[in-house]
This record gives structure tokens, C-alpha cells and sequence, in this order.
């Protein structure tokens, strides 16, 4: 099996990740073939979207939480069920993790250090963590419009975002990779898949059983994100993590962009423009801009309001503000935002986070943090957003978002109770 998938790379002349046998096993993602981009449909009963296949997803990322040995372990009894029982799937791994892992496997894995080979590879994700970790596998394409399917499994501290339990792992793989395949279900006929073998179409047939049916597709929440850019005085885009994609483009937010006074005494002076007019100086320890889905994080914990991920806006909100009557303000998605750093700063500098990833090189007087919804197109196709597969529930009209909220915050709850 090693060697099979060997070959073709060392036909090429490319060299493998690591010169050792063992490490031979780690092949690159760029042999891969490229995403599968699946589509989304609108029901009458649900504000949540159908998942729909037009073959069965390829190539798998797994995205784990760092230093949880648990979580290792169900990484590794996951990965051996997809690889026992769907043929042809491709697992791919961040660097570091694939280090780790593939001494577990006896079949190859795939892995890249670029985010251009994930943006094109990847047909869909799926976390083994808390909401940080689906933060994070969000943060992978966050220069890409198409963002693959995530499906979460909630085993971290915080698990708002994480819809499945691991124990549920089977059913709810199985019924990502079977969304939108009827029974028997052919493949396209200009399309040749790996699961089209010698003398017979397999496809999605080929995996005995398991057919969803075209009514019993997977259902998505597509969770806006923010578009972020910082600019210096002069206007001119800067590169803030060490990459070079903050310096072609605004870089998407799944939660929220945070400037923040960070180590200095002093209280930051922030220049707010909302559609281009000037609205407050705010002084304050910093500013939250938020998405729907951002607003039982950091800004929550500030005072902010709780918005629904399906309503499209924008959440301002003061951190610790000076004045009392500065209050969380609730903008349309489309509206631009710019946090300006005043001349009357007597820090110099101040820190600034994406999703919880802070730029290397933070903001100076007279510099920009410029923000905006993401512009999520609804023609024949569904382009922006981060597609979160949603665990079914009873009723058809039921998003999950109630009971989530429920058992985030304890609504109803007296104090102390569990």
C-alpha cells in the first residue's frame, strides 16, 4: 500500500517529507487531487441548508486539540474507521500532528505547511476539541470564499460550537459523506472518481448500507465571518503574522477581531468611524468587533448582546470602557467599520487578535484595524461562510441553537445548580 502511493511522487521527482522509512509514510497534499466543492440547499421548513455531494468527499482534514491524550487516542480509532470502511479517503494532518501520528497507522497520511495546498485540497473537516480548535481549523482558509464542511466533535473545556458527541462517530461521518447520495446513487458520467472501479460504478453505492437517501441530507449552519485588513497611516496594507497572505488581502474572522492595550498602563484612545463617519473616540482597555457567531465569547463576557448566527450583523463593544454610556452597538453585516489609533494614545502600540491568533506586529498611532461582514452570495451557488454541520434534531424547524444556548449559559438555572 506504502509503496504504491510512493511511486507516483518519486516519478514526479519530488522528495518526501523525511528521508526515513518510517517517515516515507507522510506524503505531500499536493498529490492529491483537487477539493470536491459541495453545494447547499435551501429548505421550506429549515433556516439550516442541505449538504449536497456531487461525489463523495476525498480528502479528509483532521484538526485535533493540542496536549489532550483522550483526545489522541479517539483521533487515532477514528482515523483507522475511516480508513477500514471508506475506500479511497485521504487523511490529511497539519505538519506537527502528522509528525506525531503516523506511527499509529499502517496506511499513509498527507499533510501541508501552506495554506494554499489545504484551500485546494480539502473536501471537508472534522475537530476533535473545543470551540477553539473549530476556531482554529477555520483560521486554516481564511483566504479562501469556499470554506470545506466542518464536522465537530465536542471534547474541549467549551463546546458551544461542537454539535457532535465522539461516541456518535460513526453515524455522523457516515451521514456527511453520504449527504445528498440517493440509494444506489451513480456518479456524475464525466467524472472519474477512485470509487469507480474496474467493470462497475460504485460510488456511493459501493458503501452497503449506508445510503441517507436524497431527503436525509446533512444540515448546515453557515456561520458568517468578519473580512479584516490593517493599514498604515499612509493607507497602505501591513503584513501582521509573519505570512504573506495579510498582505494580498483582508484576512476572515470566524469569532471576532480584538485591538487591545495588551501590556501598556494605559488606557488606549481608539478613533471609531462606522460607514465612513466619524462616530466616538472611545477610551478604553480596547474594542470587540464581533460576528453572530463571536458574541458568546469575548465580547459576552464585556457586556455584549447574544445574537443568533442566522441574524447577518455586526456586534461593537467596548472593553472596560471610561465612559458608562458607551453601550455595544449592533450594526448591519455590510456595514465598514475603521479603529483608527489616535494621536492622543500615550502607548505606542497596540495588540491585536484574530479568532484569538495575535499579529506579530500590532497597531501605531495613526494606524488602521478596518472591518467588515463577510458578503455571503446566494445565487446558484452558496460562496462565504464557515459550513457547520448541525447534529439532527426532532423537529424539522429546530436549528439547535436554543439548547445550546441552554447548556452554555444555564438559562433557568438557580444559582449554583448543575
Amino acid at each position: 500500500m506504502i509503496l504504491r502511493c510512493l511511486q507516483p511522487r518519486l516519478a514526479l521527482g519530488r522528495r518526501a517529507f523525511s528521508t526515513t522509512v518510517s517517515r516515507r509514510e507522510i506524503l505531500d497534499a499536493e498529490s492529491l487531487p483537487n477539493r470536491i466543492i459541495p453545494t447547499y440547499q435551501e429548505s421550506q421548513t429549515s433556516d439550516l441548508l442541505s449538504l449536497q455531494w456531487p461525489s463523495p468527499p476525498r480528502n479528509i482534514l483532521l484538526v485535533k486539540k493540542k496536549h489532550a491524550p483522550n483526545v489522541t487516542e479517539s483521533l487515532i480509532e477514528f482515523a483507522r474507521h475511516i480508513h477500514s470502511n471508506y475506500d479511497d479517503v485521504a487523511l490529511i494532518f497539519e505538519p506537527k500532528v502528522a509528525a506525531q501520528m503516523h506511527k499509529h497507522f499502517s496506511f499513509p497520511i498527507y499533510t501541508s505547511s501552506t495554506s494554499h495546498a489545504l484551500s485546494s485540497k480539502v473536501d471537508m473537516t472534522t475537530t476533535l476539541g473545543g470551540d477553539g480548535t473549530i476556531l482554529h481549523a477555520s483560521s486554516l482558509f481564511a483566504t479562501t470564499l469556499h470554506v470545506p464542511p466542518i464536522l465537530s466533535f465536542s471534547m474541549g473545556s467549551l463546546g458551544f460550537l461542537g454539535e457532535w458527541k465522539f461516541e456518535e462517530y460513526k453515524r455522523a461521518f457516515r451521514e456527511v459523506y453520504m449527504s445528498g447520495a440517493g440509494a444506489g446513487s451513480p456518479l456524475l458520467q464525466d467524472q472519474k472518481h477512485p470509487h469507480v472501479k474496474e467493470g462497475a460504478v460504485t460510488g456511493w453505492s459501493s458503501v452497503r448500507g449506508k445510503s441517507m437517501g436524497p431527503t436525509r441530507s446533512s444540515k448546515v449552519l453557515l456561520r458568517n465571518r468578519l473580512k479584516v485588513g490593517v493599514f498604515d497611516a499612509a493607507g497602505q496594507r501591513v503584513i501582521g503574522d509573519d505570512s504573506s497572505e495579510s498582505a494580498e488581502g483582508d484576512v476572515h474572522a470566524m469569532n471576532e477581531v480584538i485591538i487591545h492595550r495588551g501590556k501598556e498602563a494605559h488606557l488606549a484612545i481608539i478613533d471609531i468611524y462606522v460607514g465612513g463617519r466619524f462616530l466616538t473616540e472611545a477610551v478604553a482597555d480596547g474594542m470587540i468587533i464581533s460576528t453572530p457567531t463571536g458574541s458568546t465569547a469575548y465580547s459576552l463576557s464585556s457586556g455584549g448582546s447574544i445574537i443568533h448566527p442566522l441574524v447577518s450583523s455586526l456586534l461593537m463593544t467596548p472593553i472596560c470602557p471610561r465612559s458608562l454610556s458607551f453601550r455595544p452597538l449592533i450594526l448591519p453585516a455590510n456595514t465598514p467599520i475603521t479603529l483608527r489609533l489616535s494621536e492622543k494614545n500615550r502607548g505606542r502600540e497596540l495588540e491585536v487578535s484574530i479568532d484569538g491568533r495575535r499579529r506579530s506586529v500590532g497597531v501605531g498611532v495613526g494606524m488602521e484595524v478596518r472591518v467588515n461582514g463577510e458578503h455571503i452570495s446566494r445565487g446558484q451557488a452558496w460562496v462565504g461562510g464557515v459550513p457547520c454541520v448541525m447534529r439532527g434534531t426532532r423537529a424539522e424547524d429546530d436549528d439547535g441553537w436554543v439548547g445550546g444556548l441552554n447548556g452554555l449559559l444555564k438559562f433557568n438555572y438557580p444559582f449554583g445548580e448543575q
